[in-house]
């Protein structure tokens, strides 16, 4: 089981593939998504990696959170998430983790706060139908009708569909494409709509109801450091 990725919703677009035809895909940013900080079985009974992603000003970070991030060398990050991970993907402290942690054609679950619409009536919440236009109907056409029962129960049941708040709650969609990634721009492009608003945090897992693609990188597609490239290449200038 690798580690998912913490993204921050764009918006949508379109692209088109190969035969011409447009597919609606759903653009995430991933911006400085990196390691700070692990969970072992030996320490905490599980293995985990935590992300942070993005940067945050340190007079807007608590004290907590600032000693999280200089015990992980990192800069402060807007948002913080934990992963459960195998024990053999765990990810080191540090590393930054790219758009190519996914692969084009890879099925993704995706988790994000769906969009709130305050308080919405039964028709627009539940899709019902409404009462009739005439007959005996008058000024309730949009009501939702009977919610119970008479003497016996005498009650309205748990978890009835009446009119309530509309969004705003922790929505996961399964199966998701990834259509392509672009790991200089940091950004990742779904088929379909993904849960949230514009500018909203989003979770992306591997799915879990297909298996893995072969070529997917593990633990993770690491950022290789610039200085660390310039050293390989010069040492390899060296043997020369």
């Amino acid at each position: 089981m690798r580690s998912g990725v913490i993204a921050q919703k764009v918006g949508m677009t379109r692209i088109y593939n190969d035969a011409g035809e447009h597919v609606p895909v759903t653009v995430l940013k991933i911006e400085n998504l990196q390691v700070v900080g692990q969970r072992t079985e030996e320490k905490n009974g599980y293995t985990a990696v935590q992300l942070g992603v993005g940067l945050a000003k340190v007079k807007n970070t608590s004290k907590a959170m600032r000693g999280v991030f200089a015990q992980a060398s990192v800069e402060p990050k807007r948002k913080v998430a934990e992963f459960r991970v195998s024990s053999d993907n765990l990810i080191e402290v540090g590393a930054e983790i790219t758009a190519e942690h996914f692969v084009a054609g890879q099925l993704v679950d995706v988790t994000g706060t769906s969009i709130g619409k305050g308080f919405a009536g039964a028709m627009k919440r539940h899709n019902f139908g409404g009462l009739r236009a005439t007959h005996g109907v008058s000024v309730s056409h949009r009501s939702h009708g009977s919610t119970g029962q008479r003497q016996d129960p005498g009650k309205v049941f748990k978890n009835k569909k009446m009119a309530g708040h509309m969004g705003q709650t922790r929505v996961t969609t399964q199966n998701l494409e990834v259509i392509r990634t672009d790991a200089d721009k940091g950004l990742l492009l779904i088929r379909g709509a993904v849960p949230g608003s514009k500018g909203g945090w989003i979770y992306v897992r591997d799915a879990v109801k297909v298996p893995l693609p072969a070529n997917a990188p593990k633990p993770a597609a690491i950022r290789q450091a610039a200085n660390a490239g310039s050293a390989a290449e010069a040492a390899s200038e060296g043997t020369e």
